[in-house]
């Protein structure tokens, strides 16, 4: 153990590949500067940045809170866990906007049905069917 070096920060340890380089035909472009896609990348580099400064348990047990807030109030705070639910699926539905050009069609399929189906109980929810 004492001959061996450490790597430096962002070297590979011997004997181990890095990520395999994709073919220029599945590698996404950049939007170009006035799309709608292109505004909404931009838009989100502060929130993604401040993200990825924040420790990642405190994101999991915020999002987690506010799923399980949404689900178990009932009665007359129902419309409040419905605004838990609306908050836990926009996150959802922002980050899949995001990742929308490098996933292939069954991921993309399957983070839709979850956004939908988050915004459909809280729909519930706010009417009091749930």
């Amino acid at each position: 153990m004492a001959g061996k070096k450490r790597p430096k920060k962002g070297q590979l340890p011997p004997g181990v590949k890095g990520p395999a380089p994709q073919p220029n035909n599945q590698r996404p472009s950049n939007p170009p500067a006035g799309t709608p896609r292109g505004n909404l990348e931009r838009a989100s580099i502060p929130f993604l940045s401040r993200l990825l400064a924040m420790p990642r348990w405190l994101l999991v047990v915020l999002i987690a809170s506010c799923l399980l807030l949404g689900l178990a109030l009932t009665g007359p705070l129902a419309p409040v866990g419905a605004l838990f639910l609306l908050i836990v699926g926009t996150f959802l539905g922002w980050l899949l906007m995001l990742a929308w050009p490098v996933l292939p069609v069954g991921r993309r399929m399957i983070r839709l049905v979850v956004v939908f189906a988050l915004v459909g109980l809280a729909v519930l929810k706010a009417l009091g069917r749930f």
